[in-house]
């Protein structure tokens, strides 16, 4: 293996790695909040674990950047890399993913959870206690599509 597919191999385990690192903990700290909600009301059930699932997205999408990198650079097809520039570039490409999943994840787990905090108190606030975590969602995605079109177009 030369150095260059050693790098873009880097940035697909990276972007996996990170980003599911971040929903872990995001999912993790939403679950908590989730778990005291239900204790105590059984009925919501299903509207904390929506709220609890959202930070596991940004996992999804760093497993996407790095399926796609595999796929392109000779791992799981493609052409592979053959020079130390062209996985420099695939190492950077998947970076945003990376980076932007772990923090994402984890602040949307948070967000979640307090979320979670509005629908134990005022569950026909659900609606818009979703809004919430949403709204960090919007960064992990704009990082999955930079990543993307990073990948897609070396």
């Amino acid at each position: 293996m030369n150095l260059g597919m050693a790098f873009a191999i880097l940035g697909a385990a990276l972007a996996a790695s990170l980003a599911g690192w971040g929903s872990a903990k995001g999912v993790g700290i939403a679950g908590q909040a989730a778990a005291g909600v239900v204790s105590e009301e059984p009925g919501l059930f299903a509207k904390v674990l929506i709220l609890q699932l959202l930070p596991g997205t940004q996992g999804i999408y760093g497993l996407l950047v790095a399926f796609i990198t595999l796929s392109r650079v000779g791992v799981l097809g493609g052409t592979p890399v053959d020079n130390t520039a062209t996985g420099l570039m695939y190492l950077a490409a998947c970076l945003p993913m990376a980076f932007v999943g772990l923090g994402s994840g984890i602040h949307q787990g948070k967000t979640s959870a307090a979320s979670i905090g509005i629908v134990a108190k005022r569950e026909d606030q659900f609606g818009k206690a979703m809004l919430f975590p949403a709204m960090v969602e919007t960064y992990a995605i704009l990082a999955l599509l930079i990543s993307i079109l990073a990948i897609t177009n070396i």
